[in-house]
């Protein structure tokens, strides 16, 4: 890259800090965006218990006052009621569940957040996006485990001697576990990807490099300068910035009565929007992407300086 590696050090502190200044912020604001208020049923069981003590970390002001807080997004538009925030614990170990409780001590919303919730549409119909995080899920069991001296350690140690066959058998263990706890919908275009790269550098070394009589070190680093990398560089930078504009966009009370307006056309017009064949119409932009990334890796696209310079 032409740079020192005091320089590279000096470059990812900054990123690192500036990462952890803005990151936290946008997590919060997506989280609040797609955050679903179900009306909550008259129900006993969920009656706020009257022992309930206030958990100084609650606590807003006063020593008697629990945290208090507003419905946000486009159900605001229609509650501007203040409610106090109760945190129900499963006992199982699990996560809390959140609701917003009335000054009669009675739970009037669930608040299902944006990040691992359940409910995807609104009490008006409108689908919510919801944000999957699997690591985020797998961290909190184990220290809620350890905790609660409840972690089942067989489990563990069995993980551990697998990992250990797998590294014993030359096979990345980090990669195999990740493959195990990820959902289809993540690790199956991470095995595309991976079956991308893989034909590039089989043309690498079969046709591009074929009488260079290169090392295999030399080939992984001619890969790793495939201009296929960048534009998966680019992909994964789009697709973040891309997430975080439409979870913005998800949480505006202008838009949402918009884009409800534009499900209900696309439900009743659109014959791939519900239904078997619904996945299809994704497909399309999907192998779009797939092409272009390998004819980058070949050089096909997006080459000219790369050929200039070799020339």
């Amino acid at each position: 890259m032409g740079s020192t590696p005091r320089h590279q050090q000096v470059a990812i502190l900054i990123g690192a800090l500036a990462s952890a200044l803005v990151l936290g912020p946008i997590l919060l604001k997506m989280n609040a965006a797609g955050t679903v208020y179900v009306p909550v049923a008259s129900d006993p069981a969920l009656a706020f218990p009257s022992d309930f003590r206030v958990d100084p970390a609650q606590l807003q002001r006063g020593a008697d006052q629990l945290k208090t807080e507003r419905v946000e997004g486009p159900q605001g538009s229609t509650d501007s009621n203040e409610y106090n925030v109760w945190f129900k614990s499963d006992g199982e170990g699990g996560n809390a569940v959140k609701y917003l409780v009335n000054a009669d001590r009675v739970p009037v919303y669930l608040a299902d957040p944006a990040i691992n919730g359940v409910h995807k549409a609104r009490p008006d119909g409108s689908s919510v996006q919801k944000y999957d995080a699997p690591k985020a899920v797998l961290m909190s069991y184990i220290i809620k485990g350890i905790l609660s001296h409840k972690l089942p350690w067989g489990l563990v140690l069995l993980g551990a001697m697998i990992s250990i066959v797998l590294e014993m058998s030359g096979i990345p263990s980090l990669a195999f576990a990740v493959g195990v706890y990820l959902p289809l919908s993540s690790s199956s275009p991470i095995f595309i990807g991976g079956m991308i790269r893989w034909l590039v550098d089989h043309y690498l070394r079969t046709a591009k490099f074929k009488d260079k009589d290169l090392t295999e070190e030399q080939l992984t680093a001619e890969g790793d300068k495939s201009p296929g990398v960048l534009m998966a560089s680019g992909y994964i930078a789009g697709a973040a910035l891309a997430g975080i504009i439409i979870a913005f966009l998800q949480g505006l009370p202008s838009l949402a009565e918009f884009n409800k307006r534009v499900e209900d056309w696309a439900g009743a017009h659109n014959p791939l929007f519900h239904g078997a064949s619904a996945n299809l119409l994704s497909l399309i932009p999907f192998v779009i992407l797939i092409v272009l990334l390998y004819l980058s890796g070949r050089e096909v696209i997006l080459a000219g300086r790369n050929k200039a310079t070799s020339t």
